[in-house]
């Protein structure tokens, strides 16, 4: 029987007139018959770290006082062979030239979707895409990437990649988990250091995968997948 994976996506400094030359994109990935353990599972630990149920993890809100609960957020993710990251890093957007390419930014940030998400289907299995709702995302837009994701591997009937939908992050841990994890490339591939607790997460994650965050792995890694994107 072929299995459905949920696939839920968020991303960091995605505007084009931000002042953050680093852009991140990406998703973490789980068996849709395991996101309601891993979401019972993240709900316990903040219980446990004294956080309310609806306490949204964000990688804004990382800071020395809640690094415990950070770091046993990200050791989870580590600990669960069925939980997978993808993101996409795009390390200067100024390079950008969209009339060269006949493009808006939107446009090109939906091409940006497409690369993040494409290495991650497989012929036999089933795709639900989950995206924060920002300004920059909207129903016909949507409607558009879930057009061109399903045209890029034949799937026409749209029986691999089920769905794309819009959805509010502080309703979904999974999706909460995929900003802290976004966050953590963002802020190494900026070479920020100013918060000790914002370190010591990226160092955690450079520990548990083994690679410095900063260059894109191989195309086959499931755990921790980045692709180091470049302007032409």
């Amino acid at each position: 029987m072929s299995q459905i994976y949920n696939i839920y996506c968020d991303e960091s400094c995605h505007l084009e007139n931000d002042h953050h030359n680093v852009m991140v994109l990406g998703a973490v990935t789980c068996p849709l018959e395991k996101c309601r353990k891993v979401s019972v599972r993240i709900r316990e630990i903040k219980n446990k770290h004294k956080l309310k149920k609806g306490f949204e993890i964000k990688w804004t809100k990382v800071s020395p006082a809640k690094l415990s609960f950070y770091r046993e957020i990200l050791d989870y993710f580590f600990d669960r062979d069925d939980l997978q990251f993808r993101a996409l890093i795009i390390p200067d957007k100024t390079k950008l030239n969209h009339e060269k390419f006949g493009q808006d930014h939107n446009t090109w940030y939906y091409k940006m979707y497409f690369d993040m998400l494409k290495v991650i289907f497989e012929p036999d299995g089933h795709y639900r895409i989950y995206l924060d709702i920002k300004d920059t995302c909207g129903a016909e837009k949507i409607a558009k990437l879930h057009d061109v994701l399903c045209n890029n591997i034949y799937d026409f009937s749209k029986k691999i990649i089920e769905r794309i939908q819009l959805v509010r992050s502080e309703e979904i841990e999974i999706l909460q988990l995929a900003d802290l994890l976004i966050g953590a490339i963002s802020y190494v591939n900026r070479g920020l250091s100013g918060n000790s607790a914002k370190v010591a997460l990226v160092n955690r994650m450079k520990e548990h995968s083994g690679y410095s965050l900063i260059k894109t792995t191989l195309l086959r890694e499931k755990k921790v997948n980045l692709f180091r994107w470049y302007a032409i």
